[in-house]
């Protein structure tokens, strides 16, 4: 199903795994997700293969969390410090040797190339759902906890491509314990929809034995059930 484009920059690791192909290949390093597809046919052979074999998947480990480049070592024998890539040099590594071979004119690593860099990892995720009164249908989310209701609702568009016709309403923590209708621009919880998953998990529960739900009412039947 084709996802219309988001406004937000953030992404679930389940959304990174989609795109694990040589044609649609997506990494994560220290909480940047990548979008490094037209990286790989500008280098063939065993450098560009070997972010294709990580494709979908984090890649934090081949980067220093302190300065945010490639983790370094000191040669035990040349005690020379060089790259530490165990795993084989990959795209922007140089050869320890001189190379004839070797292209250095690319104006930014890239991992540092804003043109591959597209967003952000979400530190937390969290499940929703969507109940659309109007047909009595509803779908499940997972959303990530940056994210604000007009994120969400952007999200949903893939489903309902006609969201931005209802008004979003849950029950939020509050006096009353009534439903009420979101602030677009705040996040669920910062609209009272606490995320209690770890709780249950902490009492020896399944955390979807808690799942808030937002309902969402057509804006010309506003009838709260």
């Amino acid at each position: 199903m084709a996802c219309p484009r988001r406004s937000s920059r953030w992404y679930t690791a389940n959304e990174v795994k989609e795109h694990c192909t040589l044609g649609d290949c997506w990494v994560t390093s220290l909480g940047t997700v990548y979008d490094v597809t037209k990286l790989i046919p500008k280098n063939p052979g065993v450098l560009g293969k070997l972010l294709v074999y990580e494709a979908g998947g984090d890649i934090s480990h081949w980067f220093d969390a302190k300065t945010g480049s490639v983790k370094l070592y000191r040669d035990p024998v040349s005690n020379v410090e060089t790259f530490d890539v165990p795993q084989g040099r990959f795209v922007h590594i140089p050869p320890t040797g001189p190379r004839t071979d070797w292209n250095s004119g690319y104006p930014f690593d890239w991992w540092n190339d804003p043109e591959y860099i597209i967003g952000k990892l979400s530190r937390k995720t969290r499940m929703v759902r969507i109940k659309n009164v109007l047909i009595d249908h509803e779908i499940l989310l997972e959303v990530p906890s940056e994210e604000n209701v007009q994120h969400i609702l952007e999200r949903y568009l893939a489903y309902n491509a006609h969201a931005n016709s209802y008004t979003w309403k849950a029950m939020c923590v509050n006096d009353k314990k009534e439903f009420v209708d979101l602030s677009m621009e705040k996040t669920l919880t910062e609209n009272g929809i606490a995320d209690e998953a770890d709780l249950f998990v902490s009492l020896g529960l399944a955390s979807y034995f808690y799942i808030p739900v937002v309902h969402i009412y057509f804006n010309d039947d506003l009838t709260v059930a």
